[in-house]
């Protein structure tokens, strides 16, 4: 499937930057267009794989090229006011290869969270191709103001794109880590499930079941919010060959070297199928709930057994509360890992959305008491000036 890929913000920004590095190492030519949006112009200059002349500096005049903070009501007033600019970076691109856009962003900062819902409002007006959006959410840790700027963008953006897929950092925290290491290493793990879900029907060796564009696009049509689930495994080299480390390895990653080769493939397949479903999601969820869903097995040909695919479909199918359960193969001859990815679409029990909206709304209650005590205290400060007489 080819994507135009944009990263609005510094999230989204870093997350695009690494797709597109992965996309060009692996040769899954699914990012054929690019663009990073920001308001501050340090982290546009600190991406390193897309091209300066597809990084473009927003709100500038206001700004001055410093950023938003937090501020996400900002952060779409600016998007609104440069809209036609941001359009004519969009068609200077050009979209005629394109299957569907996908704007990354995230939810808890000011320019991402602020602005993506309202590029995305722009293109579904504008294009006949399907807008999705990723939302990144922020740790609880990260505080109340991240907290209701997710929740403000979350209700708006998932209205405005076609399908929103989620993506919780506090899921994903691993202690010990410091912030740089703990968002690298997230990035690391979106850009995986991306690679694979949008560069399955992108291969040079066509597979027994392929998935293509219309299968990504079926799968996700209805709107609503997407989870996806991921597993993989190292295959035990019984020969000579290629390690199949590098980028392969960084892109499927999966546990040490099993005795997979033991296994037949209907079995291996159910197994990673099994725990791409009840492992670490995107976003924790009840996948029961979801309305469609698809399945991509990846890796070499010879370890991708047909049958196992069907099995695994109609496993799937037997837990979603919808009927719709796609399947298909990947094939990458050069790797090393076997990975099964499973995308749930319109999922409607996600404990993590509802968790943010209730903090929002606990911010907002603060920030409202806040307000109304300064205005109190303005207020006695008034009359209380009123009521000093003058000396002279």
């Amino acid at each position: 499937m080819k994507v135009f890929v944009i990263g609005f913000g510094q999230a989204g920004g870093k997350v695009a930057d690494l797709f597109l590095k992965f996309d060009r190492e692996m040769r899954m030519n699914c990012v054929v267009r690019v663009l990073a949006i920001n308001t501050a112009k340090p982290d546009l200059m600190g991406l390193e794989h897309i091209p300066i002349e597809d990084r473009l500096l927003i709100g500038e005049a206001i700004t001055k090229g410093h950023g938003i903070g937090a501020d996400n009501e900002l952060g779409a007033k600016i998007t609104s006011e440069e809209i036609h600019t941001i359009q004519s970076a969009i068609d200077r691109k050009g979209t005629h290869l394109i299957d569907a856009f996908l704007i990354i962003a995230g939810l808890g900062g000011g320019t991402g969270s602020g602005g993506a819902p309202v590029l995305a409002r722009r293109l579904k007006m504008l294009y006949d191709e399907p807008v999705y959006g990723l939302g990144i959410l922020p740790a609880r840790d990260e505080g109340g103001l991240y907290a209701l700027n997710a929740a403000r963008s979350l209700k708006t953006f998932v209205k405005e794109v076609d399908n929103l897929l989620l993506f919780d950092n506090d899921a994903w925290k691993r202690s010990g880590e410091s912030v740089v290491e703990a968002h690298k290493y997230m990035n690391i793990e979106i850009v995986r499930r991306l690679s694979i879900l949008f560069g399955a029907g992108e291969s040079d060796v066509v597979g027994e079941m392929v998935v293509d564009a219309a299968e990504v696009i079926n799968t996700l049509r209805g709107g609503g919010i997407s989870v996806i689930g991921y597993a993989a495994e190292e295959i035990e080299e019984n020969s000579g060959t290629s390690s199949g480390g590098g980028i392969f390895k960084k892109v499927f990653g999966g546990k040490k070297k099993t005795s997979i080769d033991t296994m037949d493939g209907v079995t291996r397949i159910m197994s990673l199928t099994k725990r791409a479903i009840v492992g670490r999601l995107t976003i924790p969820c009840d996948v029961t709930t979801a309305e469609r869903a698809l399945i991509i097995v990846a890796g070499p040909p010879e370890y991708i057994s047909r049958k196992g695919v069907e099995s695994a479909r109609k496993r799937v199918e037997e837990l979603i509360r919808g009927t719709e359960v796609r399947g298909g193969d990947f094939p990458i001859p050069k790797s090393k890992h076997v990975a099964a990815l499973t995308l749930f679409s319109n999922v409607s029990d996600i404990p993590r959305v509802r968790e943010l909206q209730e903090m929002a709304v606990e911010a907002q209650e603060k920030l409202r008491e806040i307000t109304e005590e300064k205005e109190r205290e303005y207020k006695e400060l008034l009359e209380s000036r009123e009521e000093i007489k003058p000396l002279f």
